[in-house]
């Protein structure tokens, strides 16, 4: 494995193959983009640790309004998500190039929010940083499906996720160590998370291939680019249609990551300064479990593992809704919801990578990612409100019930992929 000149107008290699040598499982560009994850995400969790408690403490905004604050974050990028797939797949495969103008942007609302002391505010900056993360997603994950091998994807998606689940790992950290060494400790937050995603784009610029070959044996000519029609038609292959609608109807149930934390540290009664170490739990069991799983997906069907995780997640709310308290469950919650984005992240890209030729990559990408986060905006939304009206544990556990329908609806048509494919 190597890494290409970044600067080089010629197709990176995607893996090694010289004569006598295996491709390689994991190739460098693979590497590549999970170390600019790994820095990126110190950079956003820094900011995902501290903002629950800014806005809801620090801010006084009520759950309606946190959960308005949160929806954006899942919202405004996905309805730029296809634009940034497109624009990939159609500019010549300048996967890189979309995908660093999403980092860019990113990189400078950070600094932005230290001037944020308002929702509409905050709305604005967040909306900014949704959009860059919206464009650079499908171009990030078609650069890895066409890097590696269709038998390895998996794996692959498996080990970028692991990268980029250290750096949410490590950002949970940094922020409570910036809050805990000073007096002004938001501020301190947002501006070394600036710093580190300016890091971030730098390692893009520097490490990754410009242009990126397919592994498998597939010629894209220059000329092939396609359009916007082509894109949205892709909804016509039944597989992906199956996958897209199993996202969005499991999404609409997946109450997010700010919400669960928020109810533990409550449910647990956890001083509010520990609050930051919680996502430390949800991204340590996913940094082991990554690979593991995404290795598993390969051997056996990336759609029943798929849904698999969401009945891991099941079980997690019920745990929470459940008369055990204390810190072990807490832990064990988090166990839980590590494995659940283990089994689901990763798997759901590699099952998407398989659905759509190579020349619509991006957009494949772009199409379930768009439909899984703009059912995870609605139900942000729909749970804020729900918690403001009956309270948390009411809003959690109509959220379980629904996610144990969709669970069933999702599993017949799942399985009806799977009958088609073999």
């Amino acid at each position: 494995m190597y890494l290409a000149d970044s600067r080089s107008t010629k197709p990176a290699v995607a893996s090694d193959t010289r004569p006598g040598r295996r491709p390689a499982a994991v190739p460098a560009t693979v590497l590549a983009l999970g170390a600019v994850s790994l820095v990126t995400d110190i950079s956003s969790e820094m900011v995902t640790a501290v903002l629950p408690l800014y806005v809801v403490v620090g801010l006084g905004l009520s759950p309606l309004g946190f959960g308005l604050l949160d929806g954006i974050n899942n919202g405004v990028g996905a309805l730029v998500r296809l634009a940034g797939g497109h624009l990939a797949d159609r500019g010549g495969r300048r996967h890189k190039v979309v995908a660093g103008l999403g980092y860019g942007l990113s990189a400078v609302c950070k600094p932005l929010l230290l001037i944020a002391h308002t929702l509409p505010v905050i709305s604005a900056v967040l909306a900014a940083d949704r959009t860059g993360k919206g464009l650079r997603t499908a171009p990030r994950d078609a650069m890895i499906s066409l890097a590696t091998e269709p038998a390895h994807r998996g794996r692959a998606f498996g080990v970028h996720r692991a990268m980029d689940t250290t750096g949410a790992l490590l950002g949970p950290l940094v922020a409570f160590a910036v809050l805990r060494a000073t007096v002004d400790g938001y501020d301190a937050v947002f501006a070394v998370s600036g710093c580190v995603a300016a890091l971030g784009v730098l390692v893009l610029v520097l490490f990754v291939p410009r242009h990126i070959a397919p592994a498998a044996a597939v010629e894209l000519p220059e000329s092939a680019r396609p359009v916007l029609r082509d894109a949205l038609g892709l909804l016509r292959r039944p597989e992906l249609r199956r996958l897209t609608v199993c996202a969005t109807l499991l999404g609409l149930t997946t109450v997010s990551d700010s919400f669960l934390y928020l109810l533990l540290q409550r449910e647990g009664d956890l001083p509010a300064h520990l609050f930051p170490l919680l996502p430390l739990g949800t991204a340590a069991v996913f940094l082991l479990l990554a690979v593991p799983l995404g290795a598993l997906a390969d051997r056996i069907s990336r759609r029943r593992l798929f849904l698999g995780g969401h009945g891991v997640l099941l079980l997690g709310y019920g745990l929470v809704l459940s008369p055990w308290h204390g810190v072990p469950a807490v832990v064990a919650v988090l166990v839980l919801h590590g494995t659940f984005y283990a089994a689901t992240d990763g798997v759901l890209a590699a099952a998407t990578a398989d659905a759509v030729p190579a020349e619509h990559q991006g957009a494949g990408q772009a199409l379930v990612g768009t439909g899984q986060a703009l059912a995870r905006f609605t139900c942000s939304l729909v749970f804020g409100a729900v918690w403001s009206l009956w309270g948390g544990r009411t809003a959690l556990a109509v959220t379980a019930a629904a996610l144990a329908i969709s669970a069933l609806v999702a599993s017949f048509v799942l399985r009806r992929a799977d009958e088609v494919s073999t």
